[in-house]
């Protein structure tokens, strides 16, 4: 760049390359996908030798859950490793349960996570939330333990969905999500489209202002 008497080498061909590829290696993606709960599937929360304790949560349960500012974590505590309001976690009810996505690369600690759910080291999860509606039913039969079942009808608040090691709901599931390689060559081929682009317009921008004698081509 030139400035009356001044010149700048702030912007090579060679830098904005470097600089283009450092972009698109902190703007990598690691994805994680899963069920937080899910719908109308019993699991046991307690259990001896008179007594099976079972919840479940009904289809209906988030109609009117406020799920304003939803974070995820692990274990329900510590850091942060997703969030709705920065975009990095989406979190919505489908015919299955509380589905959950969420980009884990933004922190050191969220990409050691995503190495873990990659491994199968972390499979499962949970979910942190307030009832608002629960329905019980008792069973007792003779010569068999007894049975209760809650069924939580509504939910008014979500606060966290979590990463577990040990979930109440061996139903849940969270796993790196795969791009298929139709998927990858496509992406890959924008990128590369784009970069391409990008480099001819600087460079027939540089032959612009030489042919000018410097001056910028409007």
């Amino acid at each position: 760049m030139i400035s009356k008497d001044r010149e700048y080498r702030d912007m090579t061909l060679a830098a904005i390359e470097a600089k283009q590829d450092e972009e698109d290696q902190a703007e990598e993606r690691k994805v994680v996908e899963g069920y937080a709960t899910t719908f109308d599937a019993p699991y046991v929360l307690y259990e001896d030798e008179d007594l099976v304790f079972l919840e479940q949560v009904d289809t209906k349960a988030f109609e009117n859950t406020d799920m304003s500012d939803v974070i995820m974590q692990y274990n329900h505590e510590g850091r942060v490793f997703a969030r709705q309001t920065n975009g990095t976690l989406e979190v919505r009810a489908d015919d299955k349960g509380l589905f959950i996505s969420a980009d884990l690369g933004g922190t050191e600690i969220g990409r050691e996570l995503f190495e873990e759910i990659r491994g199968g080291y972390t499979n499962k999860m949970s979910f942190g939330f307030k009832v608002d509606g629960e329905d019980w039913d008792e069973q007792r039969k003779d010569g068999e333990k007894d049975r209760v079942l809650r069924t939580i009808t509504s939910i008014s608040k979500l606060y966290d969905v979590s990463a577990v090691s040990i979930p109440a709901n061996d139903a849940t599931s969270i796993s790196v999500r795969e791009l298929s390689d139709g998927v990858i060559r496509r992406a890959e081929a924008e990128r590369l489209k784009a970069h391409e682009l990008e480099i001819n317009r600087i460079r027939a921008e540089i032959r612009a202002r030489a042919i000018n004698g410097g001056k910028k081509h409007d």
